[in-house]
């Protein structure tokens, strides 16, 4: 009766699953055979359903694991499970399904496990497929070159390659413990400036759509460029890929083409190439501000001779110093250029013809101090060529060949010197070129026959307007060659040494008039420029003190002005000098400030009385931005230093003002009075101020 009860049960639950479009079977718990399946389990399985029917389920198992859940696991089952298992097909071929396992109760000592199957296979291909698609994009995230960081769209790290944490610098502890937050703070700890580094990140975070390119600088050194691309899925932004990829070497190979191409190899000063951008930029701004500029082409005399005698090695080392040489001539607004060989060409910036004067006489000082090789010294001088903007020429071109010009008549004359094209309207140059020989003779007549005459140029007090002292300059109008500019016969008298008896008839005349006004109570302090060669020539302090002595001038009515590359030659032995004309009285000033060897060393070693301003640096008062600051610095460093300020060159009341404002305690310019002799000079002086017995 009870069996009956179970068969009855039987088949009422085939007839229940056998339109179930699931897979279903019933097996008999008690033999583990198979006693009914409907038509959606034989297609499964390949076979009708009734053959199904009668066997054992270890039949149709296909992994080990299975048949140990019939054999001894099943027989425990309580409660439904679900699993993913494999079957044993009719033909042989195993699939994965996904099984849920019921114990029903048929009636006393009869239950059945009902097992409903459902065919995996579609979805086992499809994972395993992304699986396969996963490792492969794994392999490629860690073959690349870059690093590569995905977040999540919160912000979350979801994954990232070794190339990225090696780029980063970060520990493996941290990479290990997965920590989002910390590998997020070390990031940020890693980059120059942490701040600004978060602060785009999170401006880039609110950017959900658009791709993001930067650049990230790491404490490292290394420099990372960094790509931002949105992940999408159903066109929604999901997530972000950190695309790093290190640039240094990229960009410093960039920056070593650039300076190749703007820079010369050997001298590391500009090429023409940069010189071009600036001539054009210093064009552009003397058309709008009506301001000239000069250029200065530089030949190194015989160099040929020293390659030929000394090497080439040698030969580059010279030009490595004459470079260093011609940028301590000029100020930092100017540029310095090597066009290649031994020819430098040099850029004044606002410079008039006195200027490019100055400059010059600057750059033929500095290149008569001597070389050294073995032991031995040696000079190798320059031949310079001068234009000014806009009269000799209106492009670079232009100016470097008209340049060039004036360079070739002054190695046509006899080499160390300077001239200025034809076309340039400079005193004492309007006879065409003459011979260094012609200027050298000229020079030693005139000392003997009495050609050469003292101008004086007012030193005058800032505040009152009165004349406090006077610069001496020397002025040549010989009978044949006519007026001839300081600037054309000083070079040569350098060059030649006949600066030294020049020198010491400056030093005599000046001192003559000094004692001349000193005795009509006049209490004027005459200055007078002194060379480089007659500073160093043994017995100089001996012939200053002399000459004080015979005209009986007070020392303290005496200044001495010598150029910044004056104390530099020979430091030890110009400090001695200095001192004892120090000690004698004799008042010392810095010429041309700021133009040369500036050096607070010596200015604090050295006994200097005063600094004066060159004329380049108040040319631009008080609308040049550059000259107001060094102005403004030399006056407080004159002050810091306990030295009174003398300014050159002032020619407008807009100047005066200024310099007054600033400190400044005197100045000489056209604004009072240009240099004038003697007679004239004492009728200038301020009617407070009267010569003796008037």
């Amino acid at each position: 009766m009870t069996e009956g009860v179970a068969l009855a049960g039987i088949e009422f639950a085939a007839g229940l699953i056998d339109g179930m479009l699931d897979a279903v079977w019933l097996i008999d718990a008690a033999n583990l055979r198979v006693v009914a399946a409907n038509a959606a389990a034989g297609a499964l399985m390949g076979a009708d359903a009734s053959s199904l029917c009668g066997r054992e389920i270890v039949e149709l198992c296909a992994t080990p694991e299975d048949l140990f859940f019939w054999g001894e696991a099943a027989s425990g089952l309580t409660q439904e499970i679900e699993s993913e298992t494999w079957l044993r097909r009719f033909d042989g071929i195993t699939i994965p399904v996904k099984r849920r396992i019921s114990r029903v109760s048929m009636g006393p000592a009869h239950d059945l496990f009902v097992v409903v199957l459902h065919d995996s296979s579609e979805r086992r291909r499809v994972e395993d497929e992304l699986e396969e698609r996963i490792e492969e994009l794994a392999a490629t995230l860690e073959s690349t070159a870059d690093g590569v960081l995905v977040t999540d769209i919160a912000g979350n790290i979801r994954s990232f390659n070794q190339t990225f944490a090696a780029l980063w610098g970060l520990p493996p502890e941290l990479l290990r413990r997965r920590d989002d937050d910390a590998i997020m703070d070390a990031m940020a700890r890693a980059v120059t400036d942490p701040s600004a580094y978060m602060h785009r990140v999170a401006a880039n975070e609110d950017t959900e759509v658009r791709e993001v390119v930067d650049t990230v600088t790491l404490l490292s050194g290394r420099v990372l460029q960094r790509v931002m691309l949105p992940q999408m899925s159903h066109g929604r932004v999901v997530g972000r890929v950190h695309s790093y990829r290190d640039i240094s070497e990229r960009l410093e190979a960039i920056h070593r083409i650039e300076t190749l191409s703007s820079t010369d190899a050997l001298t590391g000063l500009p090429n023409r190439r940069v010189l071009a951008d600036r001539v054009d930029f210093s064009i552009a701004m003397a058309q709008r501000e009506g301001t000239p500029f000069a250029l200065l082409f530089a030949n190194l005399d015989r160099f040929k001779h020293v390659n030929d005698t000394l090497g080439h090695e040698f030969g580059d080392r010279v030009l490595m110093e004459v470079a260093e040489r011609l940028k301590a001539c000029l100020r930092q607004v100017d540029t310095v250029t090597r066009l290649g060989g031994d020819e430098f060409v040099m850029l004044v910036h606002q410079a008039d013809a006195l200027g490019a004067e100055s400059a010059a006489r600057r750059i033929l000082e500095a290149m008569h101090r001597p070389f050294t090789h073995g032991g031995m010294s040696f000079v190798v001088t320059c031949s310079l060529g001068i234009v000014l903007y806009p009269r000799d020429g209106a492009g670079l071109d232009e100016l470097v060949r008209r340049a060039d010009d004036a360079m070739q008549e002054v190695k046509s004359a006899g080499r160390a010197s300077y001239r200025f094209h034809r076309s340039c309207e400079v005193p004492g140059q309007d006879g065409g070129p003459r011979s260094r020989l012609r200027l050298d003779n000229a020079m030693r007549q005139a000392l003997v026959e009495g050609h050469f005459r003292l101008h004086y140029q007012p030193q005058v007090d800032m505040n009152t307007g009165k004349v406090l002292g006077a610069e001496a300059l020397i002025r040549w109008h010989d009978p044949e060659l006519g007026n001839i500019s300081p600037g054309e016969f000083i070079p040569v008298a350098e060059q030649s040494g006949f600066i030294v008896p020049i020198g010491d008839w400056v030093l005599r005349q000046a001192v003559h008039q000094a004692a001349q006004w000193y005795r009509q109570g006049r209490g004027l302090v005459v200055s007078i420029n002194v060379s480089a060669v007659q500073f160093h020539r043994a017995g100089f302090v001996d012939r200053v003190a002399s000459a004080l002595h015979a005209a009986g001038l007070p020392a303290g009515m005496l200044e001495l002005e010598l150029t910044e590359s004056i104390l530099i030659q020979d430091a030890q032995e110009a400090l001695l000098r200095l001192q004892a004309l120090s000690d004698l009285g004799v008042k010392l000033a810095i010429d041309d400030f700021g133009t040369g060897y500036s050096s607070l060393g010596y200015l604090k070693r050295f006994p200097i009385d005063r600094l004066k301003i060159d004329r380049s640096f108040v040319r631009g008062l008080p609308g040049d931005e550059s000259d107001v600051g060094i102005v403004n610095a030399i006056v407080n460093l004159g002050r810091a230093l306990h030295l009174e300020i003398v300014a050159e060159g002032v020619e407008t009341e807009d100047q005066r003002q200024f310099l007054m404002r600033t400190g400044c305690e005197q100045y000489q310019g056209f604004l009072f009075a240009p240099a004038l002799d003697s007679r004239s000079f004492e009728a200038k002086l301020d009617p407070e101020n009267p010569p003796a017995g008037l």
